[in-house]
């Protein structure tokens, strides 16, 4: 799958998610989504008229093999990892992924990663404090003592600051 080719991780997702849920509600064309984000997986059961299906792998002596099936269902798993030893990359670089993947699927990612991804939107304080400000001004809110129109401006006024 080419979508999202040259993003970042949440950038690829989404453009991916885009783009199914626009193939499927408003085109409605039969579509082959050959993709290896496994959570787009979750749109079958919002999107009726997606069927998964994978290509069947069975894992023999530590490694797989590729036995040319497709098979109703999401796959199980990844083999990216399989995939790069049969390519042919050291060892050393395998052993390192799988590990680097163990501590990952542990959410364990301190050792390996910042909070780049997050930062090519807007950091978490900035966030932190956005929140802030708009926990403070619904609080500052006397629902028992706010006309209907009051109440309509308020909310107003809180969307365009969203807005900005």
């Amino acid at each position: 799958d080419e979508i999202g080719r040259g993003t970042a991780t949440y950038d690829g997702l989404s453009i991916a998610m885009s783009c199914l849920e626009y193939l499927h509600n408003k085109i409605g064309c039969r579509t082959i989504f050959a993709t290896h984000y496994h959570e787009l997986t979750t749109l079958s059961e919002k999107l009726n008229e997606i069927s998964l299906y994978h290509m069947r792998v069975k894992e023999w002596k530590n490694s797989i093999i590729f036995l040319h099936e497709v098979q109703k269902g999401s796959a199980d798993k990844s083999y990216g990892i399989h995939v790069a030893r049969l390519a042919g990359l050291p060892k050393e670089v395998v052993n390192r992924a799988e590990k680097i993947l163990t501590d990952i699927e542990n959410k364990d990612l301190d050792n390996y990663f910042s909070d780049a991804q997050l930062k090519l939107f807007e950091s978490k304080d900035v966030k932190k404090s956005m929140d802030s400000d708009f926990i403070i001004a619904l609080s500052d809110i006397d629902l028992d003592n706010i006309s209907p129109k009051e109440a309509l401006d308020k909310l107003y006024s809180l969307k365009r600051r969203l807005d900005e």
